[in-house]
């Protein structure tokens, strides 16, 4: 019988203040070296120019007046009397008819594209999406919407426009089979800049949506997700994120999320699975219960929690549901709408100035253990350089106790401003049970 094996010290201050983290998932080696945090955190906005009216609603691609230079749009959730509606696969002579809140729409440059899969698995069109796409081509408007947002992505791509200008109008259609069959979508939100905003530096993020706004934000992501794998069967995974301001790969300043299916469960997924087939209460033990006992916790609700986390190369808030459900979609209402509270109410706390990226991470479909959703959001607020690459050791310039104070203090007054969900639970309001992540019980 093997003796037990402790779980080593994920966190170590040091007497000069210096703090050694290191991920329990994969490895990763973290140092915060004292004097390095002192720096501002958001984009600084010396010069901002103010807003014209004339381009309110168009201020990029994204942006409402603009949706022709968008492929077509898979669904869209607009405003009614009573509440809110999905409406799917608008035809392009109607796609001004209503103004949408959330539009799902293909990634113009997919990273996996349609002639991936094509080519790789012998994909083809589902007999509905192939009805759609010729439905969609036979109106004319349709047509001229498909033909000139191909053209927009030929010339993107570095075709020349001569060689364009000699394709057959049937070869540019079968060349935007990815706008209707694709694995990479966008669910893009309505607004560019808050509401009422005067100047270029008041974008509107996901901190700036409110609460019921962000649930439909979230409630359109997942339900995208689970579109995806109905798509296509040899999908493996369905990576979500969320990069916001160019500092962390955003292409366009407009709030948006990216879903891509990939043909792999992906190298974090197979890192943590060889952990968690050795213990499966892995995530409360090293993770949930780790920074409870830490003093890491940040907020909790009946259904998901906030913690500071540690090993990360940027500074990172972790969020998890605590249900026993493993996919997202298979969440109840109240379970996703707590984890859509959490992952809001820490965008607001991190302010929309401050580039991040939002990561999803779930069960894949083909994995036989439970794993609960779990969402980072980590703060692009420093560069990687030389020492790090000499000695993969990443310098995080705020450590997780600082990190935790910063959040909090936020969090207080945004609850005191009735901007964040009025049920979280702060600090030291919350409760932080043991073993609170109930994943495991959902075993199949």
């Amino acid at each position: 019988m093997q003796p037990y094996a402790r779980e080593p010290e994920y966190l170590t201050e040091l007497a000069d203040g210096t703090v050694k983290q290191l991920n329990p998932f994969t490895g990763t080696e973290v140092w915060t070296v004292p004097g390095r945090g002192n720096r501002p955190l958001g984009i600084a906005h010396p010069d901002p120019h103010p807003l014209d009216p004339a381009r309110e609603g168009a201020h990029c691609s994204f942006c409402e007046k603009r949706y022709a230079e968008t492929p077509p749009e898979k669904s869209r959730i607009v405003a009614t009397p009573h509440g809110h509606e999905t409406l799917y696969g608008v035809p392009a002579a109607r796609m001004n008819d209503t103004v949408a809140e959330f539009r799902r729409v293909p990634n113009l440059f997919e990273i996996l594209s349609y002639e991936y899969w094509h080519a790789n698995y012998g994909y083809t069109l589902p007999v509905r999406v192939a009805e759609r796409r010729r439905a969609y081509l036979e109106s004319p408007e349709g047509r001229a919407h498909v033909l000139a947002v191909i053209g927009t992505k030929l010339r993107a791509s570095g075709h020349d426009p001569a060689d364009i200008a000699a394709m057959s109008e049937e070869d540019r259609i079968e060349a935007a089979s990815g706008f209707f069959g694709g694995g990479h979508d966008l669910i893009i939100a309505r607004r560019h800049y808050v509401p009422g905003a005067r100047d270029d530096s008041q974008l509107a993020g996901s901190g700036t949506l409110t609460p019921a706004e962000h649930r439909l934000f979230i409630d359109a992501t997942v339900d995208a997700v689970q579109g995806l794998y109905d798509l296509n069967r040899y999908a493996r995974y369905v990576t979500v994120f969320q990069n916001w301001l160019k500092p962390a790969g955003a292409s366009f300043d407009h709030l948006h999320k990216q879903l891509v299916a990939i043909d792999e469960r992906g190298v974090q997924n197979e890192a943590t699975l060889a952990k968690l087939r050795v213990n499966p209460n892995l995530f409360n033990e090293v993770a949930a219960n780790y920074a409870s006992y830490r003093n890491l916790m940040i907020a909790e609700n009946d259904h998901a929690l906030a913690f500071a986390g540690f090993g990360h190369r940027y500074p990172t808030i972790e969020i998890y549901s605590k249900s026993e459900h493993s996919f997202p979609w298979e969440h109840t209402p109240a379970e996703r709408h707590a984890m859509s509270d959490m992952i809001h109410a820490m965008h607001a706390a991190t302010g929309a100035d401050v580039p991040t990226n939002e990561e999803w991470h779930y069960r894949p479909l083909d994995v036989d253990l439970p794993m609960p959703w779990r969402v980072m959001l980590k703060w692009r607020v420093s560069t990687l350089a030389g020492f790090e690459g000499a000695t993969k050791i990443y310098l995080n310039t705020i450590a997780p106790v600082t990190l935790r104070d910063r959040v909090v203090d936020r969090l207080f007054a945004l609850r005191a401003e009735h901007r964040i969900a009025e049920d979280l639970k702060l600090a030291f309001e919350a409760p932080c049970r043991p073993n609170s992540l109930r994943y495991a019980a959902g075993r199949r």
